[in-house]
């Protein structure tokens, strides 16, 4: 697991957090914000992803070409 993904996920568990705050003190707003932020941790932790198989598929490719 790389940074980005460890980030995206405190990011997106903050959203969900921030979502649940805004249901119990009846805030849209806050609710709103926790939307946001979930959906950006999400994106984040996935762009992380993607980098983390190309760098395995980088590093199978050269191992391949080392044989």
């Amino acid at each position: 697991m790389n940074r980005d993904e460890l980030d995206g996920k405190a990011q997106a568990l903050k959203g969900r957090l921030k979502q649940a705050a805004g249901d119990l003190t009846n805030d849209p707003a806050l609710h709103d914000e926790g939307v946001v932020d979930e959906a950006a941790g999400e994106t984040q932790r996935a762009i992380g992803q993607a980098k983390r198989k190309v760098g395995k598929t980088i590093e199978d490719i050269g191992k391949a070409i080392k044989k």
